[in-house]
Formats: C-alpha cells, structure tokens, sequence
C-alpha cells in the first residue's frame, strides 16, 4: 500500500547525537517504505546557510539523497529555525523545497501543509522578529557573514529564545484557531498538517454545518521520533525508539 510519511522539528544538532542516531534509523527504517516524505520545517536547530558544511550537514544530505535517488520525493517547508535553507543544499541531495503554505493532493484529499509558526498570530513580538529574518536583504547581508561570526550569531539567538519562551504563556504560542479556519478556506483545504508548536495531536473543528476541517499538529523529536503516516486509509501517528546495537566484543 502506498504511503506518504511526515516529521518536523527534528532540531538535528551536534550537540543531540541521539537526535542524529534517530533520524539515520527513521530514514533506513521508515521513511524507505513510503513514496514520499515531507520534512515540515526546523529540521535542524539552527541553519546558517547553504555553504556550511560539518559532518551533520554531510550526513543529513546523504540520508536525504540515498531516498531520493530510489526515486522517493523528499520535500522540505522552512521553520523558523532553518529558513535560510537554499537551493544550494536541495541540490546536493535531491530535495524539493516546498513554498510557506502547500497544498496537496493525498490519496484524494486536499490537504495543506506549513511549518506552523505563521498559524501564531497571537504571539506578535515573535511575528515582528519573523518579519524581520524574513526580509530578504537582512538574509543576504547575513550570508556574508563569515561562518563563525554566523554562528556565534545563532547562538545568541538560540538563547534568547529559550529565554522568551519561558516568559510567555502557552496559549500565545499556539495557533489561532479562527485564522487557521481562515487559511485553509482561504486555499480550500479541509485538512491541515503542520509542525512547530510540538503539541501532537489531531483536531476535529467543526466550522459550518455538515462540514468538518482536521488540523494534524505533529510531534517534536526527544527520545523519540513521532511521525505521521498517511495512506487511503486515513491518518495515524506512529513512534520510533533508538535501537541500542549491543558491542560484539563486550559479549
């Protein structure tokens, strides 16, 4: 049976080598059995652009090429973490890179998908800073940065985060859900699927008589890695556990 696989903030770092190890499992294991697999933004902690390369940037890419090359679509949204992955990075490895909101067509179902963060409208010191990485020039002054002024730079940022988030109540950084309705009347979708909150979960919203909208939020990456899988029987939310490879030589 055809199936379609989806995961988003993953937050891949070297300081998460668990995180790694999963995703290597969740690739060779899972994501080999579906036609297609849609990465839903924050795929790594923090991205600095297209010319890094440490060896979880290698590795990423030839995990995502050895699908691509078996002709498995890989598609790719930005989060608000990895925005400033490019053409240059898809290229290496087959990725398709999808624009904020994309609709597609699954099994005869309409669905629209998004990182999620857009959806946050509530949370407006967080969508005026959206605002601002988003803007084109400030994005290409910081390319040309040196690589290790830019990460110093993320860094900052990741901290400041951390902090912020601590200070605002949960509600401000979920959706809005009459904007989520808005949206996807907006592209005609009756399903949505999107990361970024890391609250998993499927939502019923019942909106106008005899019609019901789905909103599929999925799950962050910790011990484990949740994933979606979707095929004509519908929806389901699936886990992987790191498997530990016992040493031989310690038998």
């Amino acid at each position: 049976m055809k199936k379609t696989y989806f995961i988003a903030d993953l937050h891949l770092s070297e300081n998460s080598p668990h995180l790694t190890a999963l995703f290597q499992q969740f690739m060779q294991t899972e994501a080999i059995k579906g036609e297609a697999l849609y990465i839903l933004g924050d795929l790594f902690d923090f991205w600095i652009g297209d010319d890094e390369n440490s060896e979880l940037a290698q590795l990423v890419q030839r995990q995502i090429k050895q699908l691509t090359e078996r002709s498995i679509h890989v598609y790719f949204q930005h989060g608000n973490r990895d925005f400033l992955i490019g053409q240059r990075f898809a290229a290496k490895c087959g990725l398709i890179l999808l624009p904020e909101y994309h609709k597609v067509n699954l099994y005869g179902t309409e669905v629209l998908l998004c990182h999620g963060d857009t959806l946050c409208i509530d949370d407006t010191s967080y969508q005026a800073y959206r605002k601002k990485v988003h803007n084109i020039w400030r994005q290409r002054l910081f390319l040309c940065l040196p690589l290790f002024i830019r990460l110093h730079i993320a860094n900052k940022i990741r901290s400041r985060s951390r902090q912020q988030k601590s200070e605002k109540a949960t509600e401000i950084m979920d959706v809005n859900t009459e904007f989520v309705l808005a949206t996807m009347r907006r592209f005609g979708a009756p399903h949505l699927i999107h990361g970024h909150t890391h609250r998993q979960a499927i939502h019923s919203i019942d909106n106008l008589p005899n019609r019901t909208f789905t909103r599929i939020v999925l799950g962050d990456w910790h011990e484990t890695a949740p994933y979606l899988v979707c095929d004509k029987n519908g929806y389901r939310f699936e886990e992987l556990k790191l498997e530990i490879k016992e040493d031989k030589a310690m038998e």
